[in-house]
């Protein structure tokens, strides 16, 4: 069972996230290892591998790149484990000059404000993309949303060494 069926959801990008919620939260009464404590080893092993199936299922629907790269692999595209080589020279090239940028920002003069402003570009580059990327996914253009998704984790690799650098600023303040 896929976990848009197990929570019965739509397949589709965009979700319900009320209705996960709900949906998780019946589950786990559902199946909570609790439940089956006085019972023969063979339920609460079952039990205890639904369990991990719906967190495991909760945790990728409600991540945005996670529900993304489990849609494409329903399809096919397995790009949590590849070493897919990006072809686009122009994106690569636009991320080593956002990295060199990263970095100097750090030994600039006023590292906050020049921070903030990186941040904010780049939070607009990753809300671009995911709007092509969620377009991409409900017209099931799998290959250009593979290639889209590759792009948002490179980004979204960046957002996370932002944020890294946001809290080594407000150690050394």
């Amino acid at each position: 069972m896929d976990y848009f069926t197990l929570f019965g959801l739509p397949v589709r990008y965009v979700i319900d996230r009320e209705q996960l919620a709900i949906r998780y939260r019946e589950l786990q009464r559902q199946f909570h290892p609790d439940r089956f404590a006085n019972q023969p080893e063979r339920e609460k092993t079952q039990a205890l591998q639904q369990a991990s199936i719906i967190n495991d299922a909760l945790y990728t629907l409600i991540h945005p790149l996670k529900r993304a790269e489990y849609m494409l692999s329903q399809q096919g595209f397995n790009l949590s484990g590849e070493q897919h080589t990006m072809q686009d020279t122009a994106f690569l090239m636009q991320q080593l000059e956002l990295r060199e940028e990263l970095d100097a920002i750090e030994h600039s003069a006023e590292p906050e404000i020049a921070l903030a402003d990186f941040s904010s570009r780049l939070s607009k580059m990753i809300k671009t993309r995911s709007e092509q990327m969620e377009q991409q996914l409900d017209a099931a253009q799998w290959p250009i949303a593979a290639d889209t998704v590759r792009k948002l984790r490179f980004l979204d690799k960046l957002q996370q060494q932002v944020e890294q650098l946001e809290e080594r600023l407000l150690d050394d303040f």
